[in-house]
């Protein structure tokens, strides 16, 4: 295992291995995150850590009552209690900034990828923002991936068919799904309607095969309690909505 020390990016929302993540950054703790990234190299890679919140705020309670102006300005750990390694998910994603840029009020407009998962080992609050140490979390294939990947396509266009309302010849024509299992499980588990939690256990699976087989279980039941309902938006494969961090 690699053991390494990122800045920590915490959200509402889980972020997996090949995933295009936007962000929208006015926190004065995430501005100077963004700021030490960008006098970063440019041959060196811009990563932070993006862990999932288990319990407390992505963006800081403000004092009630108080205009703009006079609120306090939120420490690297506020809202995430005393002990922040208690607010978040233990397995996380390295996300490599590919854009960072500063707008004239001094926020920022990002754009990352999901690059590896991450175990978090601890949270150091004594810096502008936080970090964390973190170990490299290895991807297994697990027993019979690629089968279960078969599955999992054939499930993930009902699904489509059911959310969209609309035929398969249009939906295969929006978005052709990858056929490496390890790919098409984080797609999946990105692209699906889910809660937070239930998008972490995806992430935390101890393998690719089991992460396919569990998302075949949801699927099925998704699809089939979409049925029963009436006509819901239609959902991309790969866009996730701007985090206002």
């Amino acid at each position: 295992m690699t053991i390494a020390r990122l800045p920590l990016f915490p959200l509402n929302s889980v972020l997996f291995p090949g995933l295009v993540l936007p962000l929208g950054v006015f926190e004065q703790r995430y501005r100077a995150l963004m700021r030490d990234l960008s006098k970063l190299p440019e041959d060196e890679p811009r990563r932070f850590g993006v862990v999932a919140i288990r319990d407390g705020h992505e963006v800081a309670p403000s004092a009630p009552g108080l205009p703009d102006e006079s609120r306090p300005e939120p420490g690297p750990a506020s809202g995430f209690g005393p002990d922040p390694l208690k607010s978040f998910h233990t397995i996380g994603c390295t996300a490599e900034a590919a854009t960072i840029r500063e707008r004239p009020d001094g926020t920022y407009e990002v754009l990352a990828t999901g690059t590896t998962r991450f175990r978090l080992l601890s949270v150091d609050a004594s810096g502008p923002y936080l970090t964390g140490e973190v170990e490299t979390v290895e991807e297994q294939q697990g027993e019979g991936a690629g089968a279960l990947a078969s599955g999992v396509v054939r499930a993930f266009r009902t699904y489509q068919k059911r959310l969209a309302g609309a035929n398969e010849a249009s939906l295969a024509r929006r978005a052709e799904l990858p056929g490496e299992p390890q790919v098409l499980s984080y797609l999946v588990a990105a692209a699906a309607v889910l809660d937070t939690p239930v998008k972490q256990r995806l992430l935390q699976a101890p393998d690719t095969a089991t992460r396919l087989a569990e998302e075949l279980k949801l699927l099925r039941a998704e699809t089939a309690v979409i049925s029963k309902l009436p006509s819901l938006p239609a959902v991309e494969l790969t866009r996730r909505p701007t985090s206002p961090n």
